[in-house]
């Protein structure tokens, strides 16, 4: 019975946890450029994975071939998808980017019927929708407040949803043969942190990290929590299919919303907040029903 619900917790989990990373990444955006706070991130997480390492690596993982199908999305995943959210996240805002984003089990459905033969339930296909449509609720914007962003911003995390679903339906397949949340991560973060290297080599990002301030430590605690994030959701992935997992994670703006409401302080519970949430816990349900 645990085995069949546990991936809707390891999957709410990383909803959360990415939630959570999201409001710390845009308290450090105060002072750090886009590009800058995404390469902390993603190095903070390359080094909490082999922090673990001494306790959780199993070498015997690195003579299966399927390890390079975790250095295939650590080339993209999260190097480009990270930069694209976090863009997005300074022009939009962690709210709006991540609502937009909300595309990202459209995609999932898409890439797990067409390329892994996973089955659309009509129970997922609901709880999908629901959650989709509790998002773009939250994104509606005020007719009377002024439009602070570019037009062109809004593609920002739609591309990296696009691209964090390719980088799902890799691991997934990756984990078929080596069954190993961590070590999909591990890999796919080191190979893009060397990537991040070598981008720096060649266009090195404008000004230097200031250290003596708070902001890179937000990006860093946010990187650790991505890579918390990243094992739950690939644990959630070895266990269900993608087409129920990745809508469940793509409810991560509800969370955001209740913590900029409780914790951050950056936004007043409304009706709409409330009917949202409601939105999202119901279309779970009928997600895990499912299962």
């Amino acid at each position: 019975m645990f085995s069949d619900i546990s991936p809707i917790f390891f999957a709410l989990a990383a909803s959360l946890l990415f939630a959570v990373g999201s409001q710390f990444q845009n308290i450090g955006l105060t002072r750090i450029e886009p590009r800058r706070g995404a390469e902390i991130s993603i190095f903070a997480t390359a080094v909490f994975f082999w922090l673990l390492a001494p306790v959780m690596l199993d070498g015997a993982h690195w003579s299966a071939s399927a390890v390079w199908i975790f250095v295939l999305v650590g080339l993209f995943r999260p190097s480009v998808s990270a930069n694209l959210a976090v863009a997005a996240m300074r022009h939009l805002g962690p709210t709006l980017s991540s609502a937009m984003a909300s595309v990202s089990p459209l995609f999932a459905a898409a890439f797990g019927v067409l390329l892994l033969g996973e089955i659309l339930t009509w129970t997922t296909a609901l709880g999908t929708a629901g959650i989709i449509s509790a998002v773009v609720m939250l994104a509606r914007r005020n007719a009377k407040i002024p439009v602070g962003w570019p037009l062109w911003a809004l593609f920002l995390p739609i591309g990296a949803a696009f691209v964090r679903s390719i980088g799902h339906v890799l691991t997934k397949i990756g984990m078929a043969d080596i069954p190993d949340p961590y070590f999909a991560g591990l890999v796919a973060f080191s190979v893009s942190a060397m990537v991040v290297l070598a981008a720096q080599r060649v266009r090195p990002s404008a000004g230097r990290i200031p250290w003596r301030s708070r902001a890179p430590y937000w990006f860093v605690l946010g990187g650790v929590l991505m890579g918390i994030a990243v094992m739950c959701l690939n644990a959630a992935l070895l266990r269900a299919p993608l087409v129920a997992v990745v809508p469940i994670v793509a409810a991560s703006p509800i969370f955001t919303m209740l913590l900029s409401v409780t914790f951050f302080r950056r936004e007043k519970l409304t009706p709409r907040i409330i009917l949202a949430v409601f939105i999202v816990v119901t279309s779970v349900i009928f997600i895990a029903l499912n299962r």
